[in-house]
């Protein structure tokens, strides 16, 4: 297949590698250092499923030269969803299927603007990778697997295609009917871990040693689960409960990727994340004050370090 990666850091970096050295045709979008680097030593993947080293590398600043794909990945953080979205035209043609990997659940929305919504797709990301320096990717664990399907719950052939070449680029990669229900689970985690990270400049293990922060973590969650049911998604009746559960499993170190951005200085998601939480409770008349709290905390950080 040809896959146009967007994106190239941890998430874009490690799949488009994967399915890269399985022999499909990928085309990495990338820039600044991280691009020089791929285009003079190639792209190095360091994993415990096993390391990868592609030279040369497809990888260009300029979308437009790459010319339709069968798949296109979104791998762009939140922020940029917008303005990365307006350089797809290129990438689409009529049978291109674009997935979202990011950490939010209104993309293919956000994206609806630019990218007819035929074109689009859910796509939920389930892995630990990091640009270790320019060029070089690390995946930390050996949790890698994509979920992706049709919004309408249909089935797609052309996903199955692309399910079909993941498994055989050694990746888990799997074709669901019930996407929406994946977003929506892992933005129930994933929004409610970063922000509380972020917010209170802790790991997991900081977490879990101050109770009040384990209270604030699950009650974050339900409100995500509260806006899920007034949207009409069907997440199961455990999906609090169990994410939760799931947290305290999680080691000590861990921080979502937002706190590390706000150790460094960087940008923050906080706007797609918990600012998303709170815009939409306030339309659906769901309460979400804690979420509110996280947001406002957050917010001073969020185009980076304060002057």
């Amino acid at each position: 297949m040809k896959i146009a990666i967007i994106g190239a850091g941890g998430v874009g970096g490690y799949f488009g590698a994967r399915l890269a050295a399985a022999g499909n045709e990928v085309h990495f979008v990338a820039r600044g250092a991280h691009l020089k680097a791929m285009r003079e030593h190639g792209l190095k993947v360091k994993s415990p499923c096993g390391d990868i080293a592609l030279e040369p590398v497809n990888a260009t600043d300029d979308a437009s030269s790459i010319g339709p794909a069968d798949i296109v990945l979104f791998c762009v953080k939140l922020y940029d969803t917008e303005s990365a979205a307006a350089k797809l035209g290129p990438l689409v043609g009529k049978d291109t299927l674009v997935i979202p990997l990011q950490n939010g659940v209104d993309s293919a929305e956000r994206m609806a603007a630019v990218v007819p919504p035929a074109n689009v797709v859910g796509g939920v990301a389930y892995i630990s990778a990091t640009i270790a320096a320019p060029g070089q990717v690390a995946h930390l664990n050996k949790v890698h697997k994509l979920d992706f399907g049709r919004l309408d719950g249909q089935p797609d052939a052309r996903l199955a295609r692309f399910e079909a070449a993941g498994n055989a680029a050694g990746f888990v990669a799997l074709h669901r009917t019930d996407i929406t229900v994946a977003l929506w689970e892992k933005f129930l985690f994933l929004a409610s871990f970063a922000a509380v990270t972020a917010a209170a400049r802790v790991d997991n293990a900081g977490i879990q040693k101050v109770p009040e922060l384990s209270a604030l973590l699950h009650d974050a969650m339900a409100e995500v689960a509260a806006i899920a049911k007034a949207k009409g998604i069907q997440l199961a009746a455990d999906a609090v409960a169990r994410n939760y559960k799931f947290v305290a499993s999680m080691p000590g170190p861990m921080k979502a990727s937002m706190a590390h951005d706000l150790d460094r200085g960087n940008r923050l998601e906080v706007d797609g994340l918990s600012g998303t939480i709170v815009r939409m409770g306030a339309a659906l008349n769901v309460p979400t004050p804690v979420h509110r709290a996280l947001h406002a905390i957050l917010l001073p950080h969020k185009d980076g370090k304060p002057s």
